[in-house]
C-alpha cells in the first residue's frame, strides 16, 4: 500500500535534489524579499509556503517553486503603489497581502476552468519584451544598493537620481558588491557542485563582518514560525479594491506563465508530462498561503527545478523538501542572515537580471518581422519605465491587431489561409502519390497551411512530439505558408531540434520568400537544416531522400 503511494527507489534522489534546490533558493529568497520592499523575511516566508505547497498540490512532479524575478518585480511595484496610497508600509500591508491572496485565488480558478489552455497563445514578442523589461528593472533598481545607497522605488527615478550615486557612493559597499559578482561568475569555473550564489553570499558576508566595514545590512530578521497576517486584510479602503484586483490579476497571469514555462522545461528533462491545470491550482494554494503569513508570491523557478532534476529529484517530495530546508534555515539560522550586506544581495540580483533578459529575442531584432520587433521593443520599454500591467495588455493587443492586418493583406492577395493541419489523417497531395511503399513507411510529410504565427505555435509543437520513432525523415511542406512571425520561427526551431534529437532528418520544401529569409537569418538554415535538405518542390526532395535512406 505504501509503495503505491511513494516508490522508495526515488528517495535518495529526491532528498539530494530537494536539498540542493533549497541551497540554491536560499540566497535568491533573501534577495527577492529585500527587492520586494517587504524585507528578506518576506522572501523566505514566500519560498517556504510556495515551495512546499506547490510541490504537494501542483501538477509537475519535479517543480521547485518560490519567489522569482518577474513575480518580485510586480510585487515591488504593488508595494510602492500601496504605500503611496496608504501613506506607510504598515498601513499598506492590508492592500499588499490581499492582492497576493487574490492572485493565488485567481490561479486556483484558472486551473479549475482550464485557463492554461489559453495562456499558451501569448505571442513570443510580448513574453520576450516583458521578461527583458523585468530583467532591466531588477538591474536598474539594484544600482544604488550595489554602491551602498538607498534606491528610489522606480526605474525612472533611479535614472534621474544617478548623479547622487556618483557623489555619495560607499566604496566599501561597491567593493563587496563587485566581489560578489566576481565570485558569482568565476566560481562555477572551479566547481559547479556548490551554487556560486551561495558561496558569494556566505563568503563575502563573512568577510564584511570580520573587517567591520560600514555598509548597510539586512538587519534583524524574525525567527521562529511565521504568524498569520489577518489583521487589516479585509478592512482596506474601498478605493483600493481596484488596485487589489488589478495586481492580483497580473500576479496570477504572470505566475501561471512563469510556472508553466518551467513545467515544460521539466517535462523535456524528465520525459514526463505535467498537468497544467493542477499546476496552477498548486501554485495558487502556495501563493494564498504565502500571503496569509506575510510572504511574497512565487512561481515555478527554472533554476531550482533544473538543479533539482539534475541532482536526482523525480517526485513531488523533492520540491517539498526544498521548501522544508528553507524552513529549517528560518528556525535555526535566520539571526545570522541579519548581517548580510545589501550590496552582496545586489551583487547576486544583478547577474540574475541579466539572465532574465531574453538575449535571443534581442539578438534577432533586426531579423524578425518588423511588426514583431516593434511589439517587443514597446513591451520592453513600457515594462521597464511604465506600467507592467499595461505593458502586457498593450503587447497582446498590438500583436493581435498586427496579425489581423497580415491576414487581411494575405487575403487581398488571394492566398489560401487556413489553420495548421493535424498530424493524423492527412491525405497525400497529388504530387506525393508516386512515393514507393517502402519509403513512405519511413517518411512523414507535414503539410503547413497559412501563416505560422503565435496562435498556432503551441499546437504545432505538441503535434511534432507525437511523431513516431520509426520515422526516418520528416518533410515540412511550406508551399502554402506565406508568413512566419517570431513565435512561429522559434516554434519551428524547437520542433526541428526535437526531431533531430530523435535521430530524424528534417527536410523543408516550397519555402516562400519571407519564411526563407527569416529561417536563414536566425540560422535554422543551414545550422539545423542543411541547405542540401531544403528544396523548391517535393519531387526534388524525394530524389535526395531515396538516396539517403538507401545508404
Amino acid at each position: 500500500m505504501i509503495k503505491s503511494i511513494y516508490n522508495s527507489k526515488y528517495l535518495k534522489g529526491d532528498v539530494t535534489g530537494g536539498l540542493v534546490a533549497g541551497v540554491v533558493a536560499l540566497p535568491l529568497a533573501l534577495a527577492f524579499g529585500v527587492q520586494s520592499g517587504l524585507g528578506a523575511i518576506a522572501g523566505l516566508y514566500g519560498a517556504i509556503a510556495v515551495g512546499i505547497l506547490a510541490a504537494l498540490f501542483g501538477g509537475t512532479a519535479t517543480q521547485a517553486s518560490g519567489p522569482t524575478g518577474p513575480m518580485t518585480v510586480v510585487s515591488a511595484a504593488l508595494v510602492a503603489n500601496a504605500i503611496e496610497v496608504a501613506g506607510s508600509l504598515q498601513d499598506a500591508m492590508g492592500i499588499i497581502l490581499l492582492s497576493f491572496l487574490v492572485g493565488g485565488a485567481l490561479q486556483i480558478i484558472f486551473g479549475l476552468i482550464n485557463i492554461a489552455g489559453y495562456i499558451k497563445y501569448f505571442p513570443y514578442p510580448v513574453i520576450s519584451g516583458f521578461m527583458s523589461g523585468v530583467g532591466l528593472i531588477i538591474i536598474i533598481l539594484q544600482i544604488f544598493p550595489f554602491v551602498g545607497l538607498g534606491s528610489p522605488k522606480s526605474t525612472i527615478k533611479v535614472i534621474i537620481d544617478l548623479p547622487r550615486m556618483f557623489a555619495e557612493f560607499n566604496w566599501q559597499a561597491l567593493a563587496l558588491g563587485g566581489l560578489t559578482v566576481l565570485i558569482y561568475y568565476i566560481f562555477p569555473k572551479i566547481t559547479k557542485a556548490i551554487p556560486s550564489a551561495l558561496v558569494a553570499l556566505i563568503g563575502v558576508s563573512i568577510f564584511a563582518y570580520f573587517i567591520k566595514w560600514d555598509v548597510p545590512i539586512i538587519g534583524e530578521i524574525p525567527s521562529g514560525l511565521p504568524a498569520l497576517q489577518l489583521e487589516g486584510l479585509f478592512s482596506i479602503d474601498s478605493s483600493a479594491y481596484f488596485m487589489v484586483l488589478e495586481y492580483g490579476m497580473v500576479l496570477a497571469v504572470l505566475g501561471s506563465i512563469d510556472s508553466l514555462l518551467t513545467s515544460v522545461i521539466a517535462d523535456n528533462m524528465t520525459k514526463t508530462k505535467h498537468n497544467s491545470n493542477r499546476e496552477l491550482i498548486g501554485q495558487g494554494i502556495g501563493n494564498m498561503a504565502a500571503a496569509l503569513i506575510g510572504g511574497i508570491p512565487g512561481a515555478g523557478a527554472t533554476k531550482g527545478t533544473v538543479v533539482n532534476i539534475n541532482n536526482g529529484g523525480r517526485t513531488r517530495l523533492s520540491g517539498a523538501l526544498h521548501g522544508a530546508f528553507l524552513l529549517t534555515v528560518l528556525l535555526g539560522l535566520s539571526s545570522l542572515a541579519a548581517f548580510i550586506p545589501l550590496a552582496v544581495l545586489a551583487g547576486i540580483l544583478i547577474p540574475i537580471g541579466f539572465k532574465i533578459i531574453d538575449k535571443k529575442g534581442l539578438k534577432h531584432l533586426r531579423i524578425i518581422p518588423k511588426a514583431d520587433a516593434v511589439v517587443l521593443i514597446i513591451v520592453l520599454l513600457w515594462t521597464t519605465f511604465g506600467s507592467l500591467i499595461q505593458a502586457v495588455g498593450i503587447g497582446v493587443t498590438l500583436a493581435a491587431l498586427l496579425f489581423m492586418k497580415r491576414a487581411s493583406d494575405i487575403g487581398e492577395k488571394g492566398m489560401q489561409v487556413g489553420t495548421l493541419a493535424g498530424f493524423d489523417g492527412e491525405k497525400p497531395w497529388e504530387d506525393e502519390t508516386n512515393l514507393s511503399q517502402k519509403l513512405s513507411e519511413q517518411i512523414y510529410i507535414k503539410h503547413l497551411y497559412g501563416p505560422l504565427f503565435f496562435g498556432f505555435t503551441s499546437h504545432f509543437q505538441e503535434q511534432v512530439k507525437t511523431v513516431g520513432n520509426e520515422i526516418k525523415v520528416l518533410i515540412f511542406r511550406m508551399d502554402r505558408v506565406p508568413h512566419v512571425d517570431q513565435s512561429g520561427v522559434y516554434a519551428l526551431e524547437n520542433a526541428v531540434l526535437d526531431l533531430t534529437l530523435k535521430g530524424m532528418k528534417v527536410v523543408i520544401t516550397g519555402l516562400k520568400e519571407q519564411p526563407k529569409d527569416i529561417l536563414t537569418s536566425v540560422g535554422i538554415i543551414p545550422d539545423l537544416v542543411p541547405e542540401e535538405q531544403v528544396f523548391p518542390n517535393i519531387e526534388e526532395s524525394f530524389d535526395w531522400i531515396s538516396k539517403e535512406l538507401e545508404q
